[in-house]
C-alpha cells in the first residue's frame, strides 16, 4: 500500500511540475527505485508514465509549431524518431550496475540544466540571433544528439531542446514550446515501443502512474501556479539535488 501511494503521489506531482516548469523525472525515477524497481526498468517505466503529458502539450501548441532554422518539419520528426530509437536501444543494453553509476551524474546534469535553464536559453537565443543561418548539417546533428539523450534519459530534455532551438535562431516562444513538446512526444513514443519490446517496462506501475501524472497535469498545475515562479523553480532544483545525493550515496 505504501509503494502504491508513493508512486501515485510522485506521478501526480511530476505531472503538475512538467505542465508548469518541468522536472517531473526527478520524482518518478527515484520513487520507482525506492519501491524496488531495478534502475534501468525504473527509467523506462517512468518515461512511459509521462508520455501522455508530452502528447497533450504537443496538441495544445499544434497551431504554433514551426520547425527551427536549418530543419524542416519532416527532418525534425525523422531525427526525433531516429535519435529516440538509438537512445532507447542504448538503454536496453545498459546493465543496472552501469546505469547505477551513470544515473547520479545524469540527474546532476539535468538539475544543473534546470537551475540555469533561463540563462542557458538566453545565451542560446543570443548565439542563435548572431548565427541565424544555421546550417542543416549542424542543426540536424544537434537535434540527433539531443534526441539520443532523450531516448536514453528523459531528465532535462525540455531545457536542452529549448536551448537548441534558441541556438539555431528560433525566437518565437510558442513555436519553441510547441516543437519541444512534439519532439519530446515523438522520441518518447518510439522509445516506449522499444522499451516494451525489450521487456523493460513494468506495466502495472506505468499505467498507475500514467493516470496520476495525467491528473496532476490538469489539476495539480493549478495549485502549482499559485506559487511564485522562483519558489517553484528552486523547489524543483532542491528536489533534484536531494535525489542526486541519494543516488550517489547508494553507490
Amino acid at each position: 500500500m505504501f509503494d502504491l501511494a508513493l508512486l501515485l503521489a510522485a506521478a501526480f506531482v511530476a505531472g503538475a511540475l512538467n505542465s508548469v516548469a518541468g522536472g517531473g523525472s526527478f520524482l518518478t525515477l527515484p520513487a520507482l527505485v525506492v519501491t524496488g524497481v531495478p534502475p534501468v526498468i525504473a527509467n523506462a517505466t517512468g518515461t512511459v508514465a509521462l508520455l501522455p503529458g508530452y502528447m497533450a502539450g504537443a496538441w495544445g501548441f499544434r497551431e504554433d509549431m514551426q520547425a527551427p532554422p536549418g530543419l524542416s518539419m519532416r527532418s525534425t520528426v525523422a531525427l526525433s524518431l531516429i535519435g529516440g530509437s538509438a537512445g532507447a536501444a542504448l538503454l536496453l543494453v545498459t546493465s543496472d550496475e552501469v546505469f547505477n553509476q551513470v544515473v547520479p551524474w545524469l540527474l546532476l546534469a539535468a538539475t544543473a540544466m534546470f537551475a540555469f535553464g533561463p540563462q542557458l536559453r538566453q545565451w542560446a537565443a543570443g548565439s542563435g540571433a548572431a548565427h541565424a543561418g544555421a546550417s542543416p548539417l549542424k542543426a540536424g546533428l544537434g537535434m540527433l544528439v539531443v534526441a539520443i539523450y532523450g531516448g536514453y534519459f528523459n531528465g532535462g530534455l525540455g531545457i536542452l531542446l529549448l536551448a537548441l532551438f534558441g541556438l539555431l535562431g528560433q525566437t518565437q516562444l510558442n513555436a519553441m514550446n510547441g516543437m519541444k513538446n512534439l519532439v519530446s512526444a515523438l522520441l518518447t513514443a518510439i522509445a516506449v515501443v522499444i522499451y516494451a519490446a525489450g521487456g523493460k517496462v513494468f506495466w502495472y506501475q506505468a499505467l498507475v502512474m500514467m493516470v496520476a501524472a495525467t491528473a496532476g497535469g490538469y489539476g495539480g498545475a493549478r495549485l502549482a501556479r499559485k506559487l511564485p515562479p522562483a519558489v517553484l523553480r528552486w523547489g524543483i532544483v532542491a528536489t533534484g539535488l536531494v535525489m542526486t545525493a541519494l543516488f550517489f550515496w547508494k553507490q
